[in-house]
């Protein structure tokens, strides 16, 4: 998935459960989303974190 999809797809998902979502690169190279009380995964494949109970400069892309 394109990284504006990810993106996309992880605020809706965040919004959606009201639960922290997260951003990751999967082995083969490409972005997945995963709710962050599931993700397991190591932590420096995590490209971003989406907490919907963060304010909207907290959110952003940097």
């Amino acid at each position: 998935m394109s990284a504006q999809i990810a993106h996309a797809f992880a605020f809706s998902l965040a919004t959606t459960l009201m639960a922290t979502v997260v951003i990751f690169r999967a082995g083969d190279g490409t972005l997945s989303v995963a709710p962050a009380a599931e993700y397991d995964g190591d932590e420096a494949a995590i490209v971003r974190e989406i907490d919907p109970f963060a304010t909207w400069e907290t959110n952003r892309r940097p």
